[in-house]
Order: structure tokens, then sequence, then C-alpha cells
């Protein structure tokens, strides 16, 4: 297990760039992730194309604390591309009829498994197995953080669940969050903004109401101290300057 992981989707699916079908994958993995304590680092939703997969699977493999959840590709028509970009990335091109992924699919289909559902079971080299509980043939992942499932939500979803429960089951780091809300523009706290230690997470929404300027700040930190000195800072500017602010735990203006 990563001690500190970044979680990525890839959903695969045309049909969901041009409006047939509406994704499910996102928010679902979003939720799970939220309830151990993780959060998303980012998602991306493309269409079945070879090139474009490739280079977005090189570009979370290049983050070495990368975990990624690919939806889509991994069946046995000629459309289904993910299996050998899978392999192209993460093995340098080696596949093998997996063993164990085979014996699924056959004992699923029988004399049907053949000539082409079989290939379902050529996975990556050292690939592992992710239990299909709809129809036995199994997703599979890489390296205990790339995994791949299908693009129907009734088998990715149990997919997800059996990965995070064995490897990403809970965050153990502790992460810290304060948030306020300063009538103010934006702009009158960026050069606090500024003056913030990399190890402070920023979080800044602007918001008009009643023709009024104001903003929702958020800071959050594995380091509480860093954190509750940093966001004292911003209570001082607002106090210095007379504007005022309600912090989210009291919901009081001070």
């Amino acid at each position: 297990m990563i001690k500190k992981p970044n979680f990525y989707s890839v959903i695969i699916g045309t049909e969901l760039l041009n409006g047939r079908r509406k994704d499910a994958h996102f928010a679902f993995l979003n939720e799970q992730l939220l309830n151990r304590g993780w959060t998303h680092k980012a998602s991306f939703v493309i269409e079945d194309d070879t090139k474009l997969m490739e280079n977005i699977y090189n570009l979370i493999k290049a983050d070495e604390n990368s975990v990624m959840f690919s939806y889509g590709g991994i069946g046995a028509t000629p459309d289904d591309y993910t299996r050998q970009i899978a392999a192209k990335v993460f093995r340098d091109g080696e596949m093998e009829y997996h063993e164990k992924a085979q014996e699924l699919i056959i004992n699923q289909f029988g004399d049907e498994a053949y000539p082409h559902r079989i290939e379902m079971g050529n996975l990556p080299v050292n690939a592992k197995l992710l239990k299909n509980v709809v129809n036995n043939v199994a997703g599979f992942y890489l390296d205990d953080r790339f995994f791949f499932t299908p693009g129907f939500p009734s088998m990715s979803q149990a997919m997800v669940i059996e990965a995070l429960d064995k490897h990403y089951s809970k965050n153990d780091l502790v992460k810290y969050r304060k948030t306020l809300t300063a009538f103010c523009g934006e702009n009158d706290l960026i050069s606090l903004m500024k003056e913030l230690p990399s190890e402070i997470e920023l979080s800044s929404l602007p918001k008009i109401i009643d023709d009024k300027r104001q903003v929702v700040l958020s800071l959050s930190s594995l380091e509480q101290t860093l954190l509750d000195n940093s966001f004292q800072e911003f209570i001082d500017f607002c106090e210095e300057k007379n504007i005022k602010y309600i912090l989210e735990d009291t919901n009081k203006i001070k």
C-alpha cells in the first residue's frame, strides 16, 4: 500500500461523451474514497482512442504515488483496447493467458467461450484478478495500484469495493481543516494566500450575494499546529481590517 496515494479514475467510453449513456463511475468511486478518508487527484472521461488511452495511462504512471481505477474496454469486441494498452504502458507490451481468468470464462460460457470470449483472459503479465459478481469474467489489477474494471457499474462497483477493502481500506493519516467566510473580495486576501506554507492546501471560493462580495476560505493540512497558525493569520487580518467573517464551526460573525 502506498502511504500517501494519489487516486485517479479513467472512464473510457465514447458513448458517455456523445450522450448515449450517463456516467455512474465517478460518483460511486468518489463516495467510496471519501468514506475511507481519501480524495481524487484527477478524473478523466475519454473516448475509445488507443493513443489517448496510452497517453493518459503514461501520465498517471509518471506519478510515483498514483493509484488508478480504469473503467471499460476489457471485453472481447474489437473496440476493447484496455488490456493491450495496459500491457504496453505497464508491462512493456508483455501479455499472457491467465490460467484462472480463462478457467472462469470457460466455466461461465462453456463452448461459447471460443473463439472470442476466451481472449478476455489474455492479460498483462503478472496480473491479479478482481471478482465479477455478475458473470464471473474477472477484472484485473497490476502492482496493487492499477485496477481495470468493466464499463458496467453492476460489475465494476463490487470490484472497486474489493480493491479498496484489500489495498486501501482506510487513510490512517488525519487531515485537519478549518473554514471561514469573509465578507470581502477575494482580492483582499490574496497576499496572505501567497504566504501560505506548501504543507497547507488552500481552497478559495468567491461569491456574490445581494451584490455583496464574500469568500469561503478553507485550509487543510496534515499538520494541525501549522494549520491553526496559518488560519489564525486570516482571522487576525480580518479583525485588523474590520472585515466581518463567519467561522464554520461557530456560525457567528466575529
